[in-house]
């Protein structure tokens, strides 16, 4: 689903984007099967359909519905607190970005607040899908291939770190990743840059954990 970024990021005084998705823990979800919708599949390339099969086979597998999920918004609100950032973010990149961990500021903070779902065109995290390693951004004007970005021009956004969620079979499910409206010093980058490679390897095993569960 195509979206214009104003459509995804509201103001503090406004409720909640309606396409927010449900929380609820992973613990008590429908264990049932979920597939990618058909228009999804058929309306890509076919190299990013199989990728998207492959991620919904895989999530299926570990029995992890792609839905709001309080473990993951902890992990998310550990990474931000971590790195000194004021958003964090769990994402599985299925037909949309799907924020499975959230955390932001609160709906009085005077920032930004943004919903459960986001255009997969959106951001730095298809970069990070596509080179399939860590992105550090402390400054993302210093460079003009990501300086033009729908994010930046919605929210402001100065500076993103992000990492790939790889599982062992090979598979990318998704990405981990921290934005902010503040630049960072350069001297800081290898510091956030771990913190959510760190944070991706959590994931990856809280996931292998659901298996067993």
């Amino acid at each position: 689903m195509s979206q214009h970024p104003s459509d995804l990021y509201r103001t503090p005084q406004a409720p909640p984007p309606a396409q927010s998705l449900p929380r609820r823990d992973m613990r008590d979800a429908i264990r049932g099967s979920v597939t990618p919708p058909a228009a999804a599949l058929t309306s890509q390339p076919p190299q990013q359909s199989l990728e998207l099969a492959q991620r919904y086979e895989l999530l299926n597998r570990l029995g992890v519905p792609p839905v709001a999920n309080e473990d993951f918004d902890e992990l998310a609100r550990d990474m931000a607190e971590q790195a000194g950032f004021l958003y964090g973010f769990v994402n599985l990149f299925l037909e949309e970005q799907t924020f499975v961990g959230l955390h932001q500021p609160p709906a009085d903070s005077g920032y930004v607040i943004v919903g459960r779902t986001m255009s997969r065109d959106h951001g730095w995290c298809p970069e990070v899908m596509t080179r399939k390693k860590a992105l550090p951004l402390h400054d993302v004007h210093a460079s003009p291939r990501f300086s033009g970005n729908a994010v930046v021009d919605a929210v402001g956004i100065r500076s993103y770190f992000g990492a790939p969620l790889i599982h062992d079979s090979g598979t990318v499910l998704g990405t981990v990743c921290v934005i902010d409206p503040e630049k960072r010093p350069l001297r800081e980058a290898r510091r956030i840059r771990d913190i959510t490679i760190n944070t991706g390897a959590q994931v990856m095993n809280h996931m292998s954990r659901a298996l067993v569960r």
